[in-house]
């Protein structure tokens, strides 16, 4: 009974981790349509301008986002991370797709291959994915974050991401995509870890075990808030220049 739970679950966190991908594909393509018709007629975003705010495109794709990313966050709650974050790969080979036909963008033979081993590498981390540990509590989330290595990783990763928003953002954002694609990629690794937390918290709450009662639940929802803040700030930026 518990595996055929488990299989149910693991089905329901594939589906909605790949509808999360489609509509967060479509909406890197939208919003930049939405960014370009705003860096036409005012501050480009890679320049610190916010003219996109007026642009109903901008708005449409960040809806999509929206949707994807709540589809995203309940796949946690269903299915092990380290089946749902590989799935996110499957937004670029959308992106990708729709780009060409849409943006007219032409991918070279680099683009091909970076798609082609975003797919391979995906499909064999689904496959291999082990059994998720079962959780009973934010509280044995927070147990795992706080363990030495992850909190040294996380250390690590907050001053990294410093160092690229305050030094290296003034003098080389504009002209070097890496920088915004570092501090969103960077950020994001943290994030995984507050989007399950939060979850589950949300899941056992539903299943009418409250875990907003722990001061926990609320530490991992303000990262998620200010983590999701930061990326998306950086996804306009480097949307713009690529």
């Amino acid at each position: 009974m518990g595996a055929s739970s488990d299989n149910v679950d693991n089905v329901t966190g594939f589906i909605l981790a790949v509808s999360s991908s489609i509509f967060i594909g479509s909406s890197f393509i939208i919003k930049k349509m939405g960014l370009k018709k705003a860096g036409a007629t005012g501050k480009r975003a890679a320049s610190g301008g916010h003219a996109y705010l007026y642009e109903p495109f901008w708005w449409f794709g960040m809806i999509s986002m929206i949707v994807g990313e709540i589809a995203n966050f309940a796949a946690y709650a269903f299915a092990p991370a380290l089946l749902v974050t590989p799935l996110g790969a499957l937004s670029i080979i959308f992106s990708a797709v729709l780009a060409h036909f849409i943006l007219k963008e032409r991918l070279h033979i680099f683009g091909v291959l970076g798609c082609a081993l975003c797919v391979v590498g995906s499909t064999t981390i689904v496959l291999h994915a082990p059994h998720e540990r079962d959780i009973h509590s934010v509280k044995e989330v927070w147990e795992l974050a706080t363990e030495p290595g992850f909190l040294i990783y996380s250390c690590v990763v907050v001053v990294v991401v410093c160092v690229l928003i305050f030094y290296f953002v003034p003098r080389y954002g504009q002209s070097h995509l890496i920088v915004y694609v570092g501090i969103c990629s960077l950020t994001g690794s943290i994030t995984v870890m507050s989007v399950k937390a939060v979850s589950i918290a949300l899941k056992l709450t539903f299943e009418g075990n409250n875990q907003f009662v722990y001061f926990q639940t609320w530490f991992f929802t303000i990262i998620v808030i200010g983590c999701c803040l930061l990326q998306i700030n950086y996804l306009n930026k480097d949307s713009v220049i690529c």
